[in-house]
């Protein structure tokens, strides 16, 4: 599975592009700053996360991180929802495009190595107790 940020957001890049044109050829030198939206579409194409049943692997602009099921001791989420892994040495890796959102999919696709920790909350009123349990001092009855 491949978590990444969605390619139709390269349209917003061409359309930057297409913006900028005018200034770019304003004055000599300015074409370099068609340099800001390759540099953000090369961002956008080779950063993701895969995951699979036995790897997990990073993938950033320069380099990529592959980490086994074996050496995640867990997974750290910030206050942006952004997922880390976290390694039994102790190190943290960055996620790429996977949210607290995704950590459901991220336990399936694990194996049962990752637990599920999103249970669903009861709602409030709702007693934990089976029905045909008898409450002891209960004297309440339909007559």
């Amino acid at each position: 599975m491949t978590f990444r940020l969605p390619l139709t957001t390269l349209i917003g890049v061409f359309g930057l592009m297409v913006s900028m044109t005018p200034v770019a050829f304003g004055l000599p030198g300015l074409q370099s700053l068609y340099l800001v939206p390759l540099a953000l579409a090369i961002w956008l194409v080779r950063t993701r996360t895969v995951a699979n049943a036995e790897t997990i692997v990073a993938y950033r602009v320069w380099r990529s991180w592959h980490i086994t099921w074996s050496e995640l001791a867990g997974l750290r989420i910030d206050d942006g929802s952004r997922v880390w892994a976290v390694l039994h040495g102790g190190s943290e890796v960055r996620l790429p495009a996977v949210r607290a959102r995704d950590l459901p999919l991220l336990a399936a696709i694990s194996g049962g190595r990752l637990p599920d920790l999103f249970i669903p909350d009861r709602p409030s009123g709702v007693d934990e107790r089976p029905a045909s349990e008898e409450h002891p001092g209960d004297s309440s009855s339909l007559t």
